[in-house]
């Protein structure tokens, strides 16, 4: 019976190392990367979009939406031809 209790409890242990390592290593990736609207094709999004429309990602319908994002490294979205802000109608720089 000891066996089977240190056996679950170094797999307990186990899980919860690799939940914190988890947890600390994204609050870097997010800080690394920004939402970049209009660039996504269609059902290639990350997320919800801002629109409300769907709340998954690969859920959007259209090429380019404006309320539809994608994360992508900093500084990066504008040069990609996309917007850092929420649009209406499909991005005309990609269209």
């Amino acid at each position: 019976m000891t066996m089977r209790i240190d056996t679950v409890t170094a797999a307990i242990a186990a899980a919860m190392s690799l939940a914190a390592v988890t947890l600390a290593t994204v609050p870097a990736t997010a800080a690394e990367t920004e939402k970049c609207y209009g660039i996504s094709k269609a059902g290639q999004n990350d997320c919800a979009n801002a629109a409300g429309t769907h709340s998954c990602a690969g859920m959007s319908k259209t090429d380019y939406d404006g309320a539809d994002w994608k994360a992508v490294a900093k500084g990066s979205c504008v040069g990609m031809g996309g917007m850092l802000e929420p649009f209406k109608g499909m991005n005309p720089k990609k269209s």
